[in-house]
């Protein structure tokens, strides 16, 4: 997958509403989504044990990337690991799929055995934790509101209820203990194309005093998930590029 643009708003429930509204006479529901038109992402991230990845995200280091293993609506059927990488404001995202068997393992902070086989992304995360010890370190969990455009290859989320776990071993079970990490009706928009973004969308995307943030979600939540969430979050309103 090449690289995309990537843009987060931080915004409140009435906005998500208001862009839930316009977005949706204009683009369609992710096939994915369920029949409420949302499905919830768990997310179990890895860093090694100097916090690199979340102070690279701190300090705004440019490359960088995070691992995450990913499931849908607390099931274990579709498991997924994940490499994402950020390079002049540019992501890629590359991906393989995980049996349950191996996601346990690695849950564990525990290598699997050594094979040619495995696909390159689960190939550079096992040398990672041999030379850097990359270990599991946090859970992400969210619901999303997804829709999607051919044209551009558009794609608007809007996250809401973003919450922490530090309850690793119990990333596969359907429910997780788990914490908000952001203030009350306060949620995330997100704005994901490649070359171009059309003005119809653009245009309906504008909203007053949206709060651009560089923060990812699991920096948010390795950073405020033990303290009971963000008090404040600092940002002034800019519009879509």
């Amino acid at each position: 997958m090449d690289y995309r643009n990537e843009l987060k708003y931080l915004v409140t429930a009435p906005q998500i509403a208001l862009l839930q509204n316009r977005v949706s006479h204009l683009m369609q529901l992710d096939s994915h989504a369920g029949e409420a038109g949302i499905y919830n992402i768990r997310s179990l991230y890895f860093d090694d044990c100097f916090d690199t990845y979340m102070l690279e995200n701190e300090m705004g280091t440019d490359p960088r990337e995070k691992f995450r293993i990913r499931i849908y609506n607390g099931s274990p059927e579709r498991i997924s690991l994940e490499l994402k990488k950020k390079d002049h404001g540019m992501t890629q995202k590359l991906s393989c799929p995980l049996t349950r068997e191996q996601c346990q393992e690695l849950m564990q902070g525990r290598l699997l055995p050594v094979s040619t086989e495995y696909p390159p992304v689960l190939q550079k995360l096992l040398l990672l934790m041999r030379t850097r010890r990359l270990r599991p370190k946090v859970i992400v969990e969210y619901d999303r509101v997804p829709y999607v455009e051919r044209r551009g290859n558009v794609r608007v989320t809007l996250d809401q209820n973003i919450a922490s776990s530090g309850e690793i071993h119990r990333f596969l079970e359907p429910q997780v203990a788990k914490r908000p990490i952001l203030p009350a009706g306060q949620h995330i928009l997100e704005v994901k194309y490649d070359e171009f973004l059309p003005d119809y969308i653009r245009g309906n995307l504008q909203l007053k005093n949206l709060r651009q943030t560089a923060f990812s979600k699991y920096y948010l939540c390795r950073k405020y998930g033990r303290s009971g969430g963000v008090q404040r979050i600092l940002g002034g309103g800019q519009r879509l590029v």
